[in-house]
């Protein structure tokens, strides 16, 4: 075999490098391209598809006529009347809504989503769009404003919960913190009378509205807020930009806080970017 056949002269070989230098920079190119497309194809399409939570009132619930309901829902309205285009709703569960966005069957999630570390490694997040809170809750009459005021007072509570952990922080000495082993103790106890108050979510706060409007749950104090974000696929930076500017804008406009007032009982205030 001729030896020439099998090796490359120095000319040749800076010439296979800049070859291949040159087909990486196009592939990446095009993975870049394509990764942009979602604002690009929502806009011609004039359709958005959000995923959006069904199971956990107030943001996401189905309504008598059946239809979605909840502040998740108002806000993906929103985005799409400001986007100019038409919404498709896309029920989705805890487990599944990340991967929806991720295998394109979504181009948004907003369905109370945190954000977190391990999440951001796979997902991009907008800014802030709505609290996610813990609270004590009881009836209208009773007055209940800051932590000092549990002195003397029954609150249920889940054992072991973070509503647990942030209300055992800031009880004071006499009041009863009574602890169930589940969620449905927890309500059960309060439902029943068994305490004065309870501290859980906003969301199962409104359920039990929902389920047993006669029993008072109003809100008293926050004890915990998680900010929930909405979800972007990965390097798609032109239409989480835009969503960003959607969402300040309704922050600077006051219809976040009409939102969050007209879903959880009080105002979003002040959110992450």
């Amino acid at each position: 075999m001729n030896p020439s056949r099998t090796r490359c002269t120095p000319s040749r070989r800076t010439f296979q490098f800049a070859l291949l230098a040159t087909v990486g920079a196009c592939a990446f190119a095009g993975t870049a391209a394509h990764s942009q497309a979602a604002l690009d194809n929502i806009l011609k399409s004039k359709l958005i598809k959000i995923a959006i939570p069904t199971d956990f009132p107030p943001y996401g619930s189905v309504g008598a006529d059946m239809a979605p309901r909840g502040l998740d829902i108002d806000t993906a309205h929103y985005i799409a009347e400001k986007l100019g285009v038409k919404v498709e709703l896309v029920p989705v569960s805890t487990a599944n809504r990340i991967p929806y966005l991720q295998t394109k069957k979504v181009d948004l999630v907003i369905s109370t989503l945190g954000k977190n570390p391990e999440r951001e490694k796979v997902i991009d997040f907008t800014v802030a769009y709505s609290p996610f809170f813990i609270s004590v809750f009881g009836p209208k009459a009773t007055e209940v404003k800051t932590p000092a005021d549990l002195a003397g007072k029954t609150i249920a509570v889940t054992r072991g919960s973070v509503d647990d952990q942030e209300l055992t922080k800031v009880a004071p000495t006499g009041a009863e913190v009574r602890r169930f082993e589940d969620n449905a103790g927890t309500v059960s106890a309060y439902v029943s009378g068994q305490t004065q108050l309870i501290a859980t979510s906003i969301a199962t706060a409104a359920s039990i509205t929902a389920r047993n409007p006669q029993t008072g749950v109003d809100y008293k104090f926050g004890l915990k807020d998680s900010p929930n974000f909405i979800g972007v696929a990965k390097g798609e930076d032109a239409l989480r930009q835009k969503v960003n500017e959607i969402v300040m804008q309704a922050r600077k406009s006051g219809e976040t806080d009409k939102l969050a007032v007209k879903w959880l009982g009080k105002p979003a205030g002040e959110l992450p970017q």
